[in-house]
């Protein structure tokens, strides 16, 4: 099988934050993502006792384009967490899979191209998702159709297989026999454990709560957050309820099988970002877990979801390590079915699997997923003393990735 591997000697992962991830159209739902992205950055550092001066390279990603300066995503990040002007930034972009791509590049940089401190970052706002037009730049003809989309809502269908992304959960569900209860059981597990996490403090440590704040920096516009009247503050996810399978069970399926949107991600807005360092910069410093390698892979577009199984399996093999060796396990939960058929394929036991909710209790903004996924694992791993953990997504378009972290401390 073809796998794009990289492994990395010495790269560590410090400290990270995230926004609250808040439902599509609340209280983040006019905010930039760049803001977002700006105001984790600030948060991360913060958190890793480093200096944006410091600051060797940024990698930063974001799925849709939800405001027209998107096109400066990672740079204005970058400048406005305080990093050198004469630092380059690079725009990530591998649907899902984004944020797990934005950990690997800081890796990369920091151990193999001299960066000594690396900034990753995901800022999502489907909220801000336009609706569109492609075929306008000419002008309207007289009685032909005026072809303006809602983009979010478009951007689910695979035209190479004539699926949308909740089809290719379908298909999935139909090869692995995954009844509709199943999936319901599934959703309210991680709803439970979202909300026990929370409940015990665990997201504590990892939220940055939001506020109305000004982002200046010496020769730049001033940029910034905006909270809505009447909203001061944004401290916590607003999607984790109260979510039995009695409730789930009435909720009508949105793709004609098993998935609803009660059993499928949570639509949100939000951001995450880490700060990653090389070996000699993280001497002396606490830190989260060492990036040991990262793989991605290709799958049939038809069932992208089983994308986590491939590069998993093709990671641990590189790695000379079993799923027996990994204690703990996040595969994003784009859909119930989806990683219940990866859960099957891998035989990977629920105790090892999301242990603190997932993506169908706290939401799934897409570029930002995957930097949850890598900071909420390797928190996770250091809590419990254990030694290896792996972050994964699957991605739409048929593909997989994958990270493994090392706790050296863990057992």
């Amino acid at each position: 099988m073809t796998a794009l591997y990289t492994e990395w000697r010495d790269a560590w992962l410090l400290a990270g934050a995230r926004t609250p991830f808040t439902d599509l159209g609340g209280a983040l739902s006019l905010v930039s993502p760049i803001d977002l992205g700006i105001k984790v950055a600030r948060a991360a550092l913060q958190k890793a006792g480093v200096v944006g001066e410091e600051v060797g390279y940024v990698a930063a990603g974001s799925v849709a384009q939800a405001s027209f300066d998107a096109y400066m995503l990672p740079r204005h990040i970058g400048l406005y967490a305080g990093v050198p002007v004469e630092v380059p930034a690079l725009l990530v972009q591998r649907v899902c899979g984004t944020g797990i791509e934005a950990v690997f590049q800081g890796a990369t940089a920091v151990d193999r191209q001299g960066a000594g401190f690396a900034l990753a970052a995901g800022a999502e706002s489907m909220s801000r998702n336009p609706i569109a037009a492609y075929t306008h730049r000419g002008g309207f003809a007289l009685g032909a159709p005026v072809e303006f989309k809602d983009f979010l809502w478009e951007a689910l269908l695979d035209p190479s297989c004539g699926l949308t992304m909740g089809g290719t959960a379908e298909e999935l569900a139909m090869r692995h026999s995954i009844t509709r209860a199943e999936v319901d059981a599934f959703a309210a597990r991680s709803f439970d454990r979202a909300l026990a996490a929370r409940q015990t403090g665990f997201f504590d440590d990892e939220i940055v709560p939001v506020v109305t704040e000004t982002f200046a920096r010496d020769g730049l516009q001033d940029r910034g957050i905006t909270l809505p009247r009447k909203v001061d503050r944004v401290a916590e996810d607003t999607h984790p309820r109260p979510s039995p399978v009695e409730v789930l069970a009435r909720i009508r399926p949105a793709f004609g099988g098993v998935q609803t949107g009660g059993n499928s991600s949570a639509v949100v807005d939000g951001a995450v970002a880490v700060v990653i360092a090389s070996g000699a910069m993280a001497k002396g410093r606490a830190s989260l877990a060492r990036l040991v390698a990262g793989c991605a892979v290709g799958c049939p577009p038809e069932i992208m979801g089983i994308g986590p199984v491939p590069a998993i399996r093709a990671l641990l093999t590189r790695c000379g390590l079993s799923l027996r060796d990994i204690a703990l396990v996040e595969i994003n939960e784009a859909f119930g079915a989806q990683v219940m058929a990866c859960a099957r394929a891998l035989d990977l036991d629920q105790a090892r699997l999301n242990v603190n909710g997932g993506a169908i209790a706290i939401g799934h903004p897409l570029g930002a997923t995957g930097v949850r996924l890598a900071l909420t694992c390797a928190r996770e791993m250091a809590r419990r003393g254990v030694r290896y953990g792996i972050a994964s997504a699957c991605i739409g378009g048929g593909q997989g990735i994958a990270l493994l972290l090392e706790n050296p401390h863990g057992r």
